[in-house]
């Protein structure tokens, strides 16, 4: 976890953290405390989205934060999204995503390539 996350999930997690799949192909790094908001979410949600619950809750793998800040990611969830060895990790607001390095390049390149979504037309950077 870089040196600038580690203080305050140190101080807000007690570097507790739990980590679960994405649909777009990367794996979600919570908090715990945003984690249990997150859950009780994704549990609330009707029979109708049943395997997307087993997917993000039956794949969460609680972890804690070493004293250099580092994160065990189990063979699982690295095999599922094909991290190997380089990562990214991007700052989502309440989570991070980690990402294998090449599988994010080439999806924000073929994001990057197509038309921005509606969303952003009254959008001003």
């Amino acid at each position: 976890m870089p040196t600038r996350h580690r203080d305050v999930l140190s101080a807000t997690a007690g570097g507790q953290l739990t980590i679960t799949k994405h649909p777009h192909g990367c794996l979600m790094v919570f908090p715990r405390p945003e984690w249990e908001k997150f859950r009780e979410r994704i549990a609330a949600l009707p029979m109708s989205a049943q395997w997307w619950k087993r997917v993000f809750l039956g794949n969460a793998m609680d972890v804690e934060m070493d004293g250099t800040g580092r994160i065990l990611v189990s063979p699982e969830l690295r095999a599922a999204t094909g991290i190997a060895r380089d990562t990214l990790l991007l700052g989502m607001g309440n989570h991070f995503e980690l990402w294998d390095k090449a599988t994010y390049e080439a999806k924000e390149a073929e994001a990057t390539q197509g038309e921005m979504p509606d969303v952003f037309q009254d959008f001003a950077f």
